[in-house]
């Protein structure tokens, strides 16, 4: 029996209806029990090719899950399995991600099922055939959705063509810092080629003074989001995983993300999602988002704070339309004042929408975008407009007069909503000077010299972004700082294969 105790199988998976499946391999009712509770619900299930669909009826016009047989899959009877349920015929299918356990009401129907799907199987492995042939990816489709990161994509769901500015203190052109964001990897050239990314990014860890308890309940987090990454083995060339690091002034708090293509990401993002108690509710809107967006590329992150903070959550680093990343966030106010906003402003892109798993709501929605305009100044108006028509306080004045002293254009926009009102605010300012950052450092009551020793733990020459951050008051749940804030985002690197 393959990976008992293990989650859920998750693809970004289209919506079918039982009427738009055709003639199936086999269906019928059966009773299945579920993954959070171990409660026992009965399904319609339906046998297409390699997928095992189920629904609440036999006319419902989307599936309530599916089940994706893998040629590693295993189906077989459980003839031991006792549940409190008398008289009822056990059987399970196995995948790489979890056992799924069902029963029939009859022997005869139960072997019926374990012989269908054992066919199934076998056709997967060139031993049989099946009457449809495996999709391969999501229902309906001729081919798996997923393309490497430098693949022109399909319009709404691919990489950005045009990404915010990158920074260092180097006198590099600002045509080569453009390559250095979220929404577009560049190969790792600018670090020791003696020490991969990840060695950075664990050795940035132990200088993080509240990481170092072995018995620390944040340490344990990050070490199951760090074992989450997919290996860079499993990349393909032409492809690149991505590392991020954010941390505040006084580095009491920092979020880690990571990035990289969708066929690699998905399945462990969600295994790590589960692990740390993400709701179903919530690993089903990703689902849905990712089948609506197709992003290209994925990926996840988590907050951490020396408080105890912890939170975390995916995002999708690809240009969009701004509509459609609002679509991402719940109902409410704060959608409709962004959309006016950027209707005044002429923003009409987004490269980076994500959303947070925490087990309690609200849940919170972050976009982010580019601001419009050629120079510096003009863009500044525009964000700081948003601070206004958002109900967020002005900047603090000494931040401001830093602020005002930059000159070079790419600032970008971070909002933060979530159903009970705006959560964040923040201005993304690209290629602050090593004098920048000692200022912000300073009036943030923050050591630079302890920044100045994550960054070189990092292998960095400098925060590609200084931002300018508000959170607003009761979001900050006692372990994240309230008010004003300055965080610097750092790009430790990307793994490739020749």
């Amino acid at each position: 029996m393959s990976a008992k105790g293990k989650k859920p199988n998750k693809t970004f998976e289209k919506k079918v209806s039982v009427s738009s499946l055709g003639t199936p391999d086999k269906d019928g009712f059966l009773t299945k029990q579920g993954g959070s509770y171990k409660n026992w619900k009965r399904r319609w299930f339906v046998l297409k090719g390699d997928t095992l669909y189920y629904f609440k009826t036999q006319k419902d016009t989307e599936q309530t899950g599916q089940i994706k047989i893998e040629k590693n899959s295993l189906c077989s009877p459980e003839q031991g399995m006792r549940t409190g349920k008398k008289s009822k015929f056990y059987f399970s299918v196995g995948t790489a991600s979890r056992t799924f356990f069902l029963f029939a009401e009859t022997e005869e129907t139960m072997k019926q099922w374990v012989e269908r799907i054992s066919r199934s199987i076998e056709a997967l492995n060139g031993g049989g055939s099946a009457s449809v042939p495996p999709s391969g990816g999501i229902p309906g489709s001729s081919s798996t959705p997923v393309a490497p990161v430098t693949t022109t994509p399909a319009v709404g769901g691919g990489e950005s063509s045009s990404p915010p500015p990158a920074a260092n203190h180097s006198n590099d052109s600002p045509e080569k810092d453009r390559n250095i964001v979220d929404a577009a990897p560049v190969k790792d050239d600018s670090f020791n080629k003696e020490e991969g990314v990840r060695a950075r990014i664990n050795r940035a860890k132990t200088v993080i003074p509240f990481l170092q308890d072995e018995e620390s309940k944040v340490l344990e987090f990050w070490e199951i989001w760090s074992e989450s990454i997919p290996p860079r083995e499993d990349l393909q060339p032409g492809m690149a995983i991505e590392f991020h690091v954010s941390t505040s002034a006084n580095m009491q708090k920092l979020t880690w993300r990571t990035a990289g293509p969708q066929n690699i990401f998905i399945q462990k993002m969600v295994d790590f999602f589960w692990n740390v108690g993400a709701p179903e509710s919530e690993i089903d809107k990703l689902n849905e988002i990712g089948a609506d967006i197709n992003p290209i590329k994925i990926g996840s992150w988590i907050d951490m704070s020396a408080k105890g903070g912890m939170d975390g959550g995916w995002y999708f680093p690809v240009d969009i339309p701004l509509k459609q990343a609002i679509e991402a966030a719940d109902d409410g106010e704060p959608s409709r004042i962004v959309n006016e906003w950027a209707e005044k402003h002429g923003v009409d892109k987004s490269y980076s929408v994500g959303r947070d798993m925490g087990a309690a709501p609200p849940r919170q929605t972050e976009i982010r975008m580019r601001l419009p305009g050629s120079d510096f100044q003009t863009q500044l108006k525009i964000g700081l407009d948003a601070f206004t028509a958002f109900d967020f306080p002005p900047l603090p004045t000494n931040a401001l007069s830093i602020l005002q002293e930059a000159t070079e254009p790419g600032i970008c926009m971070s909002v933060i909503t979530s159903s009970e009102g705006f959560v964040r605010l923040g201005l993304l300012v690209p290629k602050p000077s090593q004098d920048t950052v000692k200022k912000l450092c300073s009036i943030s009551g923050a050591n630079y010299e302890d920044l100045f020793e994550f960054e070189n733990s990092l292998g960095s020459s400098g925060p590609y972004f200084a931002e300018y951050q508000f959170l607003k008051e009761g979001f900050g749940y006692g372990v994240y700082k309230e008010g004003f804030d300055i965080v610097f985002h750092f790009l430790v690197g990307t793994e490739t294969i020749d």
